[in-house]
This record gives structure tokens, C-alpha cells and sequence, in this order.
């Protein structure tokens, strides 16, 4: 399978660059030259994409651990992700991967179609596009999200939304949910931590909860002394009920030492507390703690009445309590999601496959 393919997102400056159009880094790169990413290259005076069909690995995850709370709970999702990121976050969790520049640990490889094929198989209810940002390998995402659809398997972005307009309009239209990190919610933490910009990615955020059907949800890592004030979380979600409405579920998790953070604590569970309830005064109606054991933090609870619907522990399934049509029992309210009459009993497990069987 041919791994390096041309792409569409560029265009020629006229000292004779070529400018990558995907992201909002808008690298501009001579001949051979790759971009921050490192898996989009100008080669023979075009942006080609050179990992195409080529991952770190494969793995079947519980779909919570996206995570995704509201979406087809319970059940299994094929997960894979290539290498390099668009962004520079210094505390990166996946760093082995998003900031690898040796190709070689792109150690397995699959058509699009053998990823729908495995996942239908595997009994997986969806694929994952995760680990790294799939945003830097759009078209491999794309053409895989098109054979799954097609297979009647849905597709999960795992993001942090830093994306252009014209390729995210193209990206969204193939996502049935997206997981997007907002990193913080001050200009100074997106820049001076994780090499980026802040209004892209709110600008993202904006975009799929009004103007596509891909069911949203939103994780922030918060680091202790960097975005973990009272008052940044404040902002941060009235911001989220401003702009997105109340029902756009929100996960508060915690951060460990990593890559170039080593020298920050781990991030207390008293933190996401805190952060939960802040956001729960500010109206945020499904709020949720992660990277912890928390058992309340990590139930989904009516925001009318406040009946426990659906009850866990780390990513297992405790306790269902939603109607058949997605409501709460006691009142009736709905919850805001994608249900189906009974969750999935994949539970917590975690299984590593090679795609080489599926083929």
C-alpha cells in the first residue's frame, strides 16, 4: 500500500514555499522539508501526507476511555493513531508517539477498508482515531471514517480541535463524536505550553456544536500552578454554557509528571473536585472527573432530579438506570447523548490486535 500520498490543504508562496493550509500553524516549507507534524512534507512542490495507512498500533478500547461518557456507553472501540502532533504541549501523555520522528514505529499498517473490516469482526461499534491528533493525517482518517460508514461502523475523533475551516468542515462531516482537549483557557497557557493559539480551537468547539451532528464532548487536563485556578475554570465553563449550551459534557482530569513536565506534581483529586462542582454551579449539567478513582465524579446523574443513570467505576458500568428512549426513570427528563436501549459490556478491558489478521 502506498504510504506517502498528495493532499489538498496547501498552497504556493510566491519565494516558491509551499504553505500546509490544515492547521493554523501554516507551516511554510521548501523542497523536503516537513512540517511541525512531521508526517506532512513538501515533496516535488506539493504537500504530501507520508503516513498514510501506517499506525503505532492497534488496540480495542472501552469507548470511555476516549473518553466519551454519552456515547454508546459500554462498548468496544478500535483505536489507532500514527505519529507526530501539530502542537508542542510540554506535559504530552503520548509524547512516545505524537512527538516520535522515527518512522519506524509506524510498526503495523491497514487499508482503510481492513479497519472497517476488523471492526465489524472485533464487534466494535466504532473506530477511534486517537493517541495522536488525527488533524495531521486527515485523509487517512477520512477515507477510514468513509469505509466504516459504509460498514455501519461509527467514527470517533480524538482532537484538540486545532484545525482551519476548510479541511474541519471536510474532517466533521465523517465524525459521529469527538472528544476535543481544551488545554486551558487563557492565550498564554495555549502558547507558552503547548506551542499553539487559544481562539482556533474555541473557534472548533464553536463549530461542531452548531453547525454539525457529531456528538461533542470535552476533556481539560488541568496542571497544578498552570490552568488550575478557581477562576480560569470559572471562565472556562460559563464560557462552555455560553457558547456550547448546558449539555455538552466535560471531563476534568488529572495530570502526571511527563515529557517536559517533570517537574510538576500530579494533579490532586481534591483539583477535580473542585473543578466539577465549579462547573456544575456555572450550569454545566454532566460533568465528569478522570485519571482517578471517583466513582461519583465518574456517574452520569439527571440534571433535574439527580438520579444516578448510569453509574462507574473507571470505565466499567456499574449501574443503568436510562428508559428504553434515553430519559431519566424518575422524572423523565432526557439525557443528552447517543443511547441505545442497554450499554455495552466490554467493561475496562484493553486488547491489543495486529491488523495483519484482518486483512
Amino acid at each position: 500500500m502506498e504510504t506517502t500520498i498528495p493532499t489538498r490543504y496547501w498552497h504556493r508562496l510566491d519565494d516558491g514555499r509551499i504553505q500546509c493550509d490544515v492547521c493554523p500553524r501554516f507551516c511554510k516549507l521548501h523542497e523536503g522539508q516537513r512540517g511541525l507534524c512531521f508526517v506532512r512534507a513538501n515533496e516535488g512542490g506539493r504537500i504530501v501526507l507520508t503516513s498514510y495507512g501506517r499506525s503505532s498500533g492497534f488496540c480495542v478500547d472501552p469507548i470511555e476511555k476516549k473518553p466519551l461518557n454519552h456515547f454508546l456507553p459500554g462498548t468496544p472501540v478500535l483505536s489507532f493513531g500514527t505519529a507526530g502532533c501539530n502542537l508542542a504541549c510540554k506535559f504530552c501523555q503520548n509524547w512516545d508517539m505524537s512527538k516520535s520522528r522515527e518512522m519506524d514505529r509506524l510498526m503495523d499498517e491497514a487499508s482503510p477498508e481492513t479497519l472497517a473490516k476488523a471492526a465489524r469482526e472485533l464487534g466494535c461499534r466504532s473506530v477511534a482515531y486517537t493517541y495522536n491528533d488525527p488533524v495531521i493525517f486527515i485523509e487517512y482518517a477520512i477515507d477510514t471514517a468513509r469505509a466504516c460508514r459504509e460498514a455501519g461502523i461509527k467514527s470517533v475523533a480524538v482532537t484538540a480541535g486545532y484545525i482551519t475551516p476548510e479541511p474541519r468542515a471536510e474532517f466533521f462531516r465523517w465524525m459521529d463524536a469527538t472528544n476535543v482537549d481544551l488545554k486551558g483557557f487563557t492565550e498564554e497557557f495555549y502558547w507558552k505550553i503547548c506551542g499553539g493559539h487559544l481562539e482556533p480551537v474555541l473557534d472548533t468547539l464553536r463549530y461542531i456544536r452548531h453547525e454539525t451532528d457529531c456528538w461533542l464532548e470535552i476533556t481539560t487536563l488541568l496542571i497544578p500552578g498552570e490552568n488550575d485556578s478557581d477562576a480560569e475554570i470559572d471562565a472556562m465553563t460559563r464560557w462552555g454554557v455560553k457558547e456550547l449550551g448546558p449539555d455538552v459534557p466535560w471531563h476534568f482530569t488529572a495530570f502526571h509528571p511527563d515529557w517536559k513536565m517533570m517537574d510538576h506534581p500530579a494533579t490532586p483529586a481534591a483539583t477535580l473536585t473542585r473543578a466539577r462542582e465549579i462547573a456544575l454551579k456555572n450550569g454545566l449539567r454532566y460533568v465528569y472527573t478522570g485519571n482517578v478513582h471517583d466513582a461519583a465524579g465518574g456517574s452520569t446523574y439527571c440534571h433535574a432530579c439527580g438520579q444516578r443513570l448510569i453509574g462507574r467505576d473507571w470505565y466499567v458500568i456499574t449501574d443503568w438506570a436510562l428508559t428504553k428512549d434515553g430519559k431519566c426513570p424518575t422524572c423523565g427528563t432526557p439525557c443528552a447523548g447517543v443511547f441505545e436501549e442497554a450499554p455495552g459490556d466490554w467493561g475496562a478491558r484493553r486488547m491489543p490486535i495486529r491488523l495483519a489478521n484482518y486483512r
